[in-house]
């Protein structure tokens, strides 16, 4: 769990969301193993299996605005709990599922809930603390996840040798916990002091998307998903076991390092963000996440991929924080559209980024999806050195 040191000057808000993000995490971490596994039990071939991933990311992204409206009309803390709790009842369906067909509908369905939860998650981490405090804040939040979802696969995989339908069971217990947590212990839509000199005004999305700020994070949650969750999660194995003739436990020992460069880095980069201002941090995240890109593209050896691993893990610290903090620097008020918007950015990048980078490795190399992505990511190098500083306390 966080140390509690780390949770020191903010608002309750922040602290809830951290204890029930681990939970979430630890639960979503239980099931990564089992969910191919259980799918593939129904006799579906591999690209059925894939399909499980694919829709619950498409659900999510499909629902974004419907959430941010949600947000908009009843506030953060019900709508937060109410997408939690759907999510740990759709994932219990998932562990009764007699079929491939009902697993599919049901694991479809949580997406909903899921975009509920994160989008309600997200408005009230970016309203509930002050901008100097808006880095170390979504550091610590995310170090959260990343500390639950490193522990999580461990036990689904004890727990998969007893029933696949068990790590589904679990996950639901988790969520449940984690949104007893948020019912109960959030205040009911706390504005944060920006929000009350704005009279808690909502910005609207075309007022938003005139803010080159907003445009520049949108790209950023785009291509920082294709990156570091799309191709990690399609081509990046295949690349170790065929290209690099390594073994499926060279592959997790590069998950791994890339994790934990993340999340030992995660607190200095959110430190960084607020006291050097987004366009350094920025600036610096992308810088790296590029190299580890380019050193993936000319990797011949397993060595070369793991410390590919460890530069992509080094800049995803800063990419994880900074274009949340720009997000949360530029609204205004209660904006949850806005905010779900910069959400699908990131569950597209998801959706499009495994899709193109299979299509270019099949239809050409893994080094040419590689390059295909460096090519993408090259936008986001060039906008962090162009993105003017939005931390108002910065230029004062």
């Amino acid at each position: 769990m966080i140390n509690t040191k780390l949770l020191a000057g903010f608002p309750r808000e922040v602290k809830v969301l951290v204890a029930a993000s681990f939970f979430v995490a630890v639960g979503f971490g239980v099931i990564v193993p089992a969910m191919p596994l259980f799918a593939k039990s129904f006799g579906v071939n591999n690209s059925a299996v894939g399909l499980i991933v694919s829709t619950f990311a498409i659900a999510r992204f499909c629902s974004g605005l419907i959430s941010g409206k949600l947000v908009d009309l009843f506030g953060e803390r019900l709508v937060f709990a109410i997408g939690i709790l759907m999510v740990s009842f759709f994932t219990f369906l998932c562990a009764l599922a007699q079929s491939y067909t009902q697993l599919l509908i049901f694991r479809s369905a949580g997406g909903l809930g899921s975009s509920m939860f994160s989008v309600a998650a997200g408005s009230i981490i970016m309203r509930s603390v002050s901008d100097d405090q808006r880095g170390r804040a979504q550091s610590v939040y995310n170090g959260s996840f990343l500390v639950g979802g490193i522990a999580g696969p461990a036990i689904g995989g004890a727990l998969s040798t007893i029933s696949l339908r068990a790590p589904f069971f679990t996950y639901s217990v988790t969520l449940l916990c984690a949104g007893t947590i948020g019912f109960f212990f959030l205040s009911p839509g706390k504005p944060s002091a920006k929000a009350e000199v704005a009279g808690d005004e909502k910005m609207s999305i075309p007022e938003a998307l005139r803010l080159p700020p907003y445009r520049t994070a949108l790209i950023l949650s785009f291509v920082t998903s294709w990156v570091l969750l799309g191709l990690r999660s399609s081509i990046l194995p295949l690349f170790v076991t065929e290209e690099l003739h390594s073994t499926t436990a060279i592959v997790g020992l590069g998950f791994t390092l890339s994790a934990l460069f993340q999340g030992l880095l995660l607190l200095p980069a959110g430190n960084l963000s607020d006291i050097r201002g987004r366009r350094v941090a920025l600036s610096i995240g992308t810088t790296v996440v590029m190299a580890g890109v380019i050193t993936l593209i000319f990797s011949i050896h397993p060595w070369m991929y793991l410390a590919g691993m460890c530069i992509i893990g080094f800049g995803g610290a800063f990419l994880s924080t900074v274009p949340a903090n720009i997000v949360g620097d530029v609204i205004r008020g209660k904006s949850g559209q806005v905010i779900a918007l910069w959400q699908m950015a990131g569950d597209a990048g998801m959706i499009v980024g495994p899709i193109t980078v299979g299509f270019l490795s099949d239809l050409f190399s893994f080094r040419v999806a590689f390059m295909a992505t460096a090519a993408i990511f090259s936008l986001a190098v060039l906008l962090a050195y162009r993105l003017p500083e939005t931390r108002q306390s910065h230029l004062l």
